[in-house]
């Protein structure tokens, strides 16, 4: 237990976590001193980090949605089976992950039961007030741990007390429905005993009121969404969705009511530069909660920039990374041709050679472009690059109010339209005239924050279980396919697309995201223009030229192929959750396999 309390803390290049930790300490003592159980708590945020913390969603449990896949070819037993739908439970992905999301909980609980019992929590005690922050911070980490679990596997066991006092380790799961609900209980409490960002004196790798409120919105979302029920095999809703809605308006509403501590960062690209360096650029602090990654290792640093992101050749300055997550072909298209500054900061349309020089992906080979080696500062062949995992952003409170607004109202009201179209300012600045309409009416205003939740969380594991909530998964996904086809053959809304681009290597010069798109060297001019118009038609380049197969780049195969298609083996009512891994049952003989696997 006291290894399990009492981890090291680390001091990284962004403050991540400052601590000394004592080595051999009881744990009547742990709870007794204020030090000692920020040590503790310490202890539960150390199980966010490493190669199975919960960036383990943004690399591989989440990525299969209409923005991102992982790159590769499909077993059922590594991670692209993950993505394609079709993992066995045997993938080794599926374990490690898992067992530390409750190695955090075990955590959390040792410290909410220790603090709870501590005489500085007790009424009158001059440490109540800190003890009780450390406490809220406790309830909210095992909240989003649980979180994590429930939207990747649906009924889960659950356990609300340290293992040394239950008497029953071996039970059933517990509905993810009532899972969700004792969260939401847990985090009203928390959020009450945390302050604001402004006054916790932590950073914002440490949660605050406004980061716990921002979760609490989130979690209500996914409850009062389609959950999977595992009796009937079936995603249902609850009857009483609006009240979980409810929770989701007033939590966001009050957050927005309080900019002075968060707020839209006035430039898109800037939150995810934040995320690489200890020089931040997040002024409003829009990243409301991050998961920090310190110390070049396994246990606590992440793979962000190296495993996925752009792709860098290992001969160039930076040092090798990036390509283990493409963008889905359609995706690059979704953003608006020239105004939406947020594409070019996701889509990584191109790669670094071994000169550092940018050059021009096939569209079937573009990646993702929020995390990215280049931004960083190290250098070499290291693959752990202390970049940060943003969990939360005040964008998402925007546009999570705005959802919940609409569907309390059955349409939108002022002020929620007032939300979306601030997020949409920021992404069209400069071109506000390109700005599309905001709709008044229910289905008109749910299909806009489905499409606006699509370009503004590329890439940060929000968009499948988005998905999911909604019960949107089997649609979007034919939706989807269909596109692809339409794209692979010149139809429809991509007739006056090429099928061939040719392009040339350009300086890397490492400006604004948008600058170093305009500047890739194609032929015909700029690509915001050759990548939008027929061209040669030819697959023999002009001189001086490489050959880029765009549209000529898909295939069917790349639709539906057993291999490489896209979301291959998903199926409704089945894979909406993820299979527990085998070892998983014989540890729990109560633990009943999800249906489908």
């Amino acid at each position: 237990m006291l290894a399990i309390s009492l981890i090291t803390g680390a001091s990284a290049c962004k403050n991540y976590l400052d601590v000394e930790s004592p080595s051999t300490v009881s744990l009547d003592a742990t709870y007794s001193s204020a030090s000692n159980t920020n040590s503790a708590i310490i202890g539960i945020y150390n199980q966010l980090c490493g190669d199975n913390g919960t960036t383990k969603e943004g690399t591989i449990w989440a990525m299969m949605a209409d923005d991102f896949k992982t790159s590769g070819s499909y077993s059922s037993q590594d991670r692209r089976g993950i993505s394609m739908y079709g993992a066995s439970s045997q993938n080794g992905e599926l374990e490690n992950g898992f067992n530390q999301l409750y190695s955090g909980i075990e955590r959390a609980n040792l410290c909410i039961s220790g603090i709870r019992a501590s005489s500085l929590y007790q009424e009158g005690s001059p440490g109540k007030a800190l003890m009780g922050q450390y406490l809220g911070e406790a309830l909210t980490l095992r909240a989003y741990f649980y979180f994590v679990l429930v939207r990747n596997w649906g009924s889960v066991v659950a356990q609300w007390q340290p293992s040394s006092n239950t008497t029953v380790l071996d039970v059933p799961v517990t509905a993810g429905t009532a899972v969700l609900d004792s969260l939401l209980d847990d985090l009203k409490d928390a959020e009450d005993l945390v302050p604001w960002l402004s006054e916790t004196g932590f950073p914002d790798t440490r949660w605050s009121k406004g980061a716990i409120k921002g979760l609490r919105a989130r979690i209500a979302l996914f409850r009062g969404g389609y959950m999977m029920d595992k009796e009937s095999h079936t995603m249902i809703r609850s009857n009483d969705y609006k009240k979980y809605y409810q929770i989701a308006y007033d939590e966001c509403k009050d957050v927005m009511a309080r900019r002075d501590q968060h707020d839209l960062n006035p430039v898109y690209e800037n939150i995810f530069k934040s995320l690489h360096s200890s020089t931040r650029s997040d002024p409003k602090n829009e990243l409301m909660f991050e998961v920090g990654a310190y110390g070049a290792g396994a246990r606590t640093d992440t793979k962000l920039g190296y495993y996925n992101g752009i792709r860098i050749n290992s001969a160039s300055r930076f040092g090798g990374g990036g390509g283990g997550i493409l963008a889905i072909a359609t995706y690059f298209y979704e953003f608006d041709q020239l105004g939406d500054c947020r594409r070019d900061v996701t889509v990584g349309s191109y790669e670094i050679d071994a000169n550092s020089q940018k050059v021009m992906n096939t569209l079937n080979n573009m990646t993702d472009a929020k995390f990215r080696r280049s931004w960083t500062s190290i250098v070499g062949t290291t693959q752990n690059l202390a970049v940060n995992w943003p969990v939360l952003r005040f964008a998402d409170i925007l546009l999570m109010f705005a959802e919940a607004d609409n569907e309390l109202n059955n349409g939108p009201s002022a002020e929620a339209q007032d939300a979306l179209l601030e997020i949409r300012k920021r992404a069209f600045v400069g071109y506000e005239s390109r700005i599309p309409a905001i709709p008044t009416d229910y289905t008109g205003f749910f299909e806009a924050i489905v499409k606006e939740r699509l370009l503004e969380f590329g890439g940060e594991a929000i968009r499948k279980y988005d998905l999911i909530r909604w019960n949107l998964m089997a649609s979007k996904f034919d939706e989807t396919r269909t596109k692809l086809r339409q794209l692979m053959n010149g139809e429809g809304v991509y007739a006056n697309l090429p099928s061939y681009v040719y392009s040339k290597p350009a300086a890397y010069n490492l400006v604004t995201s948008g600058e170093e798109f305009r500047t890739l060297d194609t032929y015909g001019g700029s690509p915001s223009a050759t990548l939008f118009q027929p061209g040669l038609g030819d697959s023999k380049a002009p001189t001086g030229y490489t050959t880029k197969n765009w549209r000529a780049s898909l295939n069917e195969d790349g639709i539906t192929g057993s291999a490489t298609g896209f979301a291959t083996y998903f199926e409704p009512n089945k894979k909406e959750v993820l299979p527990f891994y085998y070892e998983t049952l014989n540890l729990n003989t109560k633990t009943v396999q999800n249906y489908g696997y």
